[in-house]
């Protein structure tokens, strides 16, 4: 399987998360749904590498603190299977997002990420994503 794709969980200290909202075409894997920042890695580029050049060319974040989080094979209907590698880290409050891909580019609650289209996977991520950072549901309530 020669498709990578990195994916950062960029969270807020509320528990929300950055997600782009795709566009809806023809050609793109989970087409109009929302999704956290990524993308393909590059032949020789690792995975933490590809996260963070991402993250930046998409929203102009720049994460220096990326962690790990979980990396699975997907596959999409009708596309052929790739392997997704995802990485968090808290969003520093301080830099300016941009939304260079996508419709938009907005932090999601936890509580409403139902709510929208998204791929199966996202919430199970997310969700590891809170706890790798230590964040429970009554810390989210406080």
């Amino acid at each position: 399987m020669a498709d990578r794709v990195a994916a950062v969980i960029l969270l807020r200290h509320d528990g929300a998360a950055l997600l782009q909202h795709r566009d809806d075409k023809p050609g793109l894997r989970n087409a109009g749904m929302w999704v956290p920042p990524g993308g393909h890695a590059e032949l020789d580029e690792s995975m933490v590498d590809c996260a963070r050049r991402e993250l930046r060319e998409e929203t102009e974040y720049d994460a220096s603190d990326l962690r790990f989080l979980l990396s699975f094979e997907d596959a999409v209907e009708g596309w052929p299977a790739y392997w997704l590698e995802f990485f968090w880290c808290w969003y520093d409050g301080v830099q300016s997002l941009v939304c260079h891909e996508g419709q938009a580019l907005i932090f999601i609650e936890r509580s409403i990420a139902a709510s929208y289209p998204i791929p199966g996977y996202l919430v199970n991520a997310w969700d590891a994503a809170l706890a790798a950072a230590g964040v429970t549901k009554r810390t989210l309530h406080a």
